[in-house]
């Protein structure tokens, strides 16, 4: 019937392969649609599209969005693909992993993506420069981020269009779907669309219209639960818009969320053990609905309840769309289309992996297969008759237990030869020649919050890992806060108090320089010296009268000097 409907298409002149729009919900779990019981929250449009779709009632993805993210994008395991955890330097995917709008974009698919990356904010990493033709996004995991814009608030916010900073009116979710869909509409070319909300990670900010029905819960409920609801009527903003020009039919659409409800909510679990974070089920299970009625067998809406991993949907997506993986390329999913054209022989038995973090911790991770989980390598729980983990039933299986473990350490073999490769931002490009880089993407403790700076914090210290694109003078400024607020090092920005700076102290590899701080200035500047191709690890520290580090530069700004 696929290949009926690509017929059709030929005889009238378009071209037949369908489009794409993945639509991706941030820190929204599984039990946060009223579709899978949520009793208070409404959510009738992804419910709507949950009973016309393909359903995989046991999809998993990480615990936490970044890996998600990343493995999404490549089809690969978060710790083949590189991007592990959302900060500590490893919340890249590496420069030489082929991604998924790369591999369309090549086989003549428009690209264009919408909201949160999360996958890297510098060059080479910048969703524009991984195969997307459009974006406008936030940096790193969007509003409250050191790397965001500072002044964002989910309305009117600064995004990044191609790079370029700039201001979009109205409320973020809103935002992304509208453009989304103006840049859909000038599409003449099959496209990807890669809609990723911000929705509804913290803060939790939402007009206040979408918060009233839910307003007598506590804590965060009415504004986690209003910006839900808002998603929800924007993905049927989105299905009216497909439908009424005519794309629905040969549109595959994809709801998915990067990972289990956050536990601050404190509310629905869907009878699973675990939210965000955890290796519980509760931690990784999200939904999966595919939606696609000119895809032939993959039309017919039903529920599929066979295990499925987000590393599959690249290779899905390829082989719906007939684009051949680049030469070289092997997956660690599998493509879902055999389960959508009904057979999943070779399914039953699949063992998946999940596991992240900033640092690799042998056996901290989740085996599953078929309805059995293996936690960290020594807690064994059966779904089918123990859907909420409360019994560990290691004891009475050895056997399975061994086997589990070892197809485990069979896929930590190959892995562990690449998991540590560090990425290295580029600097002294024309692609981006001046490059900030913050916290968000140091080597060392997290430090992506504005909070993080507040009064009884521990000082904080990274680095980062740079590599020059020309031989050269470099201008590097040392920053506290956010270059654009041009806050006084000594002085209090927002909720941090002011901290007693007298000096900044540069380390390049094992070379050192050391500046005053006057009273007053915003960031202290060097001048050093590097050359094409050098890969270097770069610090900045703030000093005390003492001449002892009182704090890290949170923000490094690296310019190429003119000659």
């Amino acid at each position: 019937m696929v290949i009926a409907v690509a017929a059709s298409a030929l005889a009238t002149g378009r071209d037949p392969r369908p489009n794409i729009i993945v639509v991706l919900a941030d820190d929204l779990g599984y039990g946060d649609l009223s579709l899978h019981g949520n009793p208070r929250l409404r959510t009738p449009e992804l419910d709507r599209l949950g009973r016309e779709s393909v359903r995989f009632d046991d999809h998993h993805v990480a615990p936490m969005c970044t890996p998600t993210r990343g493995e999404l994008m490549t089809g690969l395991s978060a710790f083949r693909n590189g991007a592990t955890a959302v900060a500590g330097g490893r919340s890249i995917v590496r420069r030489e992993v082929p991604m998924l709008p790369e591999m369309l974009r090549a086989a003549g698919y428009a690209t264009g993506h919408f909201g949160k990356w999360h996958l890297g904010d510098n060059h080479p990493f910048r969703p524009h420069e991984r195969g997307f033709e459009v974006t406008i996004h936030n940096k790193s995991f969007g509003i409250s981020s050191l790397a965001d814009h500072w002044l964002n608030d989910a309305e009117g916010d600064v995004y990044w269009r191609n790079g370029t900073p700039a201001r979009f009116p109205g409320y973020n979710t809103d935002v992304f779907f509208r453009e989304a869909m103006e840049w859909i509409a000038g599409q003449r070319r099959p496209f990807f669309v890669y809609l990723a909300t911000t929705a509804a990670h913290e803060p939790h900010y939402v007009p206040s219209r979408y918060a009233k029905p839910y307003e007598d819960l506590p804590g965060v409920l009415p504004a986690f639960f209003g910006m839900a609801a808002n998603l929800d009527e924007n993905v049927g903003r989105l299905r009216r818009f497909l439908a009424e020009r005519g794309l629905e039919r040969n549109t595959i659409l994809v709801y998915m969320t990067d990972n289990g409800s956050v536990e601050r909510t404190g509310y629905y679990r869907a009878g699973m053990r675990g939210r965000k974070g955890a290796l519980y089920e509760g931690g990784h299970r999200v939904p999966l609905f595919l939606h696609w009625p000119g895809g032939g067998a993959a039309a017919a809406p039903r529920r599929i309840g066979t295990l499925t991993h987000g590393t599959d949907l690249a290779p899905t997506l390829l082989e719906l769309c007939g684009v051949p993986a680049p030469p070289g390329v092997a997956f660690d999913g599998r493509s879902l289309a055999p389960l959508l054209a009904g057979n999943a022989r070779g399914f039953d038995g699949r063992t998946v992996f999940v596991q992240y973090g900033v640092e690799f911790k042998e056996w901290d991770c989740a085996i599953l297969r078929d309805k059995w989980r293996l936690i960290q390598g020594r807690e064994l729980y059966d779904l089918a008759t123990d859907p909420a983990q409360t019994r560990d039933i290691a004891a009475g299986h050895p056997e399975l237990v061994a086997a589990l473990r070892a197809d485990y350490e069979a896929w930590l073999g190959p892995t562990k030869a690449i998991m540590g490769r560090p990425n290295h931002i580029v600097v002294g490009t024309d692609a981006e020649n001046i490059t900030t880089l913050s916290g968000a993407d140091w080597n060392g403790p997290f430090c992506d919050e504005i909070g993080e700076l507040r009064e009884g914090a521990a000082a904080k210290f990274g680095f980062w890992n740079i590599e020059a694109a020309a031989d050269g003078p470099y201008a590097v400024k040392l920053y506290l806060f956010p270059p654009e607020a041009e806050a006084a090092l000594d002085g209090s920005f927002r909720a941090a108090p002011a901290r007693p700076v007298r000096a900044a102290r540069l380390s390049i590899d094992t070379e050192q320089w050391t500046r005053e701080a006057p009273a007053g200035v915003s960031h202290v500047k060097f001048e050093v010296t590097l050359r094409r191709g050098g890969r270097h690890r770069i610090e900045g520290r703030f000093l005390g009268a003492d001449g002892q580090p009182v704090w890290g530069a949170v923000f490094l700004v690296i310019e190429r000097a003119a000659r």
